[in-house]
This record gives C-alpha cells, structure tokens and sequence, in this order.
C-alpha cells in the first residue's frame, strides 16, 4: 500500500504539467480572417475617398468669371478654361448680353465662366458685323457695278421657312442664307456641323452644297429625333 501511494504522488506533478501545456480549446483562426479582410478592404476604400475628394477639387477649380485680357479671344480663353478652343460658343451663349459679336470682346470685360457644357453648343450665325460698303465714286462705278449685283443674286437664295419654331432657326442661325458656312465649319439654313448632318439623315457629299429641301429633311430628321434642343437654348426661340 505505501509502495501505490509513493507511485500516485510521483506521478501526480507530470499529471499536472501535461494539463498545462494543453492546447486551448478554440482557435483564434476566425479573428485572423477578418483581421485579413479588412486589410484588404480598407485601401480599396482609401482610393475611392481620395478619388471622389479630388473630383470635388478638380470640379471646384473652374473659376466663375474671367477677366479678359489684351489679345485674348473667345477661342483662347477657352482653351485655358476648358482645355478646348472648340468650346469657345459656351462663353459666348453665357454673355450674350455683353458680347455683341463673337470676335469683337474688349480687355477689362468680366465675363461668366459657365460650366463645360457636354455637347459644344452650335455657334451664332455671325461672328462679327458685316464689313461697311466701299462708296463708288464715278470713275469707279463702271468697274464696282458687276460686284453690286452679287448680293441681291445670292439674295434671291434665302429662304424663310415659312412660321414657327423653324423660322426663329433660320433667322438666327443663317438669315435665310441657304449656303451660309462660318469660320468653324457650320453650314446651311440651319447651320449643322458636318457630323451632325450625317448624323440626322444628310449626304455628306452635299454638305456645304445642299439644297433646301435636302437641308429641311435633315432638319425635321433632327426634330423627330428630339433635337430641338442644338438651337432652342442658344437661339431664343
């Protein structure tokens, strides 16, 4: 009996050991998952607050107003404004109560810097006044006399568009001129660019030689397809 209670206390201490050093009876296994995939989460997070942040930014940099400067141009201040000249009839649309004619703004004037429109607006139908005519003097009057009669030839191609939303286009855009191109290549009654011609019906073959019944389908094209909108805001009509 001694001999047995001698073996159960020594055994008792290894007993003991071999509990302690027992592994624990969980596994932190889930804890690390997520610790895992919040790290992968939270730079994908961090891009896309420094992304929209900078868009705020970018957004807010445009100024509200611009103060012409000498030699400046419609053209020039919106290359510096919108990164494109082409967008130069935006200005223009939005100070049309202080610009006269595109191509005739003045150094001091503050104009209003609107948004960067998502279509370029069309542009007016002049860009500056018609040159003053030269007075013929007698000895001149021979040699002036087969110039005089060009205008009224070229007036017998106007076309009015008889009433309506379309007449208010075609004063505003060509004064009837059925051949009228501007320095930025809009032609017609209506005064298309070339892809907007094609892309409502017109040849573009006959663009910049079309006649008025080609240029009319293509206008009624434009409106069936919803396109009142490239002159109701920039017209007035």
């Amino acid at each position: 009996m001694a001999g047995m209670a001698a073996f159960a206390l020594a055994s008792a201490p290894a007993t003991v050991q071999a509990a302690n050093q027992a592994p624990a009876h969980h596994s932190p296994a889930p804890q690390v998952a997520r610790d895992a995939l919040l790290s992968a989460i939270q730079p994908a997070a961090d891009q896309a607050t420094h992304m929209a942040t900078h868009k705020v930014v970018h957004q807010a940099a445009l100024p509200a107003t611009y103060t012409v400067k000498s030699g400046d141009s419609l053209s020039a201040i919106a290359g510096h404004l919108y990164k494109s000249p082409d967008y130069w009839p935006a200005l223009y649309w939005a100070n049309r109560g202080k610009i006269r004619y595109a191509d005739e703004i003045e150094a001091g004037q503050v104009l209003k810097v609107p948004a960067k429109p998502a279509k370029i607006p069309a542009p007016p139908s002049a860009l500056g006044p018609a040159p003053a005519p030269v007075p013929a003097s007698s000895a001149a009057a021979p040699a002036q006399a087969e110039p005089a009669q060009a205008e009224p030839a070229r007036a017998t191609g106007t076309y009015s568009g008889g009433s309506g939303f379309q007449a208010c286009v075609i004063a505003a855009e060509s004064g009837g001129n059925s051949q009228a191109m501007n320095s930025s290549g809009h032609y017609g009654l209506y005064q298309f660019s070339s892809s907007t011609w094609a892309e409502y019906g017109g040849n573009s073959a006959d663009f910049g030689n079309a006649s008025v019944a080609e240029q009319n389908q293509v206008f009624d094209n434009a409106m069936a397809a919803g396109g009142a909108s490239n002159w109701a805001p920039y017209d007035g009509c």
